[in-house]
């Protein structure tokens, strides 16, 4: 079904993982799609979504952007060029995210400052040039992607729980403000996924919790899901189309467990 015709949707930290799929969702939903990543590499994704739009004759259009996210200068100007582009932003996912793993002892003011700038920081510059457009609109969803941290801290990543505790906030705070607004915001946390990311995490603990081999971590802790198994990027997005449809549209400040039954609350 293509419930997305004519709308827009912003993806940041669009270049891989969950953004990517994502960004491939809603394009296959009938959504132009606005991607943004501070890799190179976005171009090249891009251009493989722009050739499924032309193979599979989609009514959306492809628009690609290097963009910091920490950078308010660098955010406002991609979303006033999305804004130019298409004339209004329907959605806009705050996806971009990074991690690292370490001994408290051993962890970096920079390492803090990195990731609180870019998980939490960066939510918030994406969702305010957001909400200019949207609030101009009277209408939108905003999509922050929090995680199963933002629920329950872990072991050698009190910053990166932080900043995930801190997206929540932002969701809650923005929810309230924006409530009669017609917009939406909502965030997503999700447990193991299968990614790049994950794939650093399972190297990183295995090593700090013990003389684990690349990929034991990860099964070990699976086998700890309910359901036994790590999402694929492709069912976060799922949760993402449906927070951004009109079926949620009465569903605002609320973070939705993607996890397996990991975390229930």
């Amino acid at each position: 079904m293509r419930n997305f015709d004519n709308q827009v949707v912003v993806v940041a930290g669009a270049d891989r993982g969950i953004g990517l799929a994502m960004a491939t969702r809603f394009v296959d939903e009938g959504a132009s799609v606005a991607m943004a990543s501070n890799r190179r590499e976005i171009h090249d994704v891009a251009r493989d979504l722009e050739n499924r739009i032309k193979e599979e004759g989609l009514p959306g259009t492809i628009m690609a952007a290097e963009v910091d996210v920490t950078k308010s200068e660098q955010v406002d100007q991609f979303y006033g060029d999305v804004n130019k582009k298409f004339g209004h932003i329907d959605v806009s996912i705050q996806n971009a995210g990074v991690i690292t793993i370490s001994r408290l002892q051993e962890l970096s003011e920079s390492d803090w400052d990195k990731v609180l700038d870019v998980n939490t920081k960066g939510v918030f510059l994406c969702c305010k040039a957001a909400l200019r457009y949207m609030a101009e609109a009277g209408k939108g969803a905003l999509i922050n992607m929090a995680s199963g941290q933002a629920r329950q801290g872990f072991v050698y990543t009190p910053h990166y729980a932080a900043s995930k505790f801190g997206v929540l906030g932002i969701t809650q705070s923005l929810a309230r403000e924006f409530a009669t607004s017609g917009i939406t915001v909502n965030a997503i946390c999700p447990g193991i996924v299968v990614t790049d990311m994950w794939d650093y995490n399972d190297k990183v603990w295995g090593e700090l919790l013990g003389d684990y081999q690349p990929g034991e971590l990860i099964r070990e802790w699976v086998e700890s899901i309910p359901m036994k198994r790590a999402a694929s990027p492709e069912e976060i997005a799922g949760t993402a189309v449906f927070l951004a449809s009109e079926d949620a549209r009465y569903i605002t400040g609320q973070a939705i467990n993607v996890d397996g039954g990991l975390i229930m609350s």
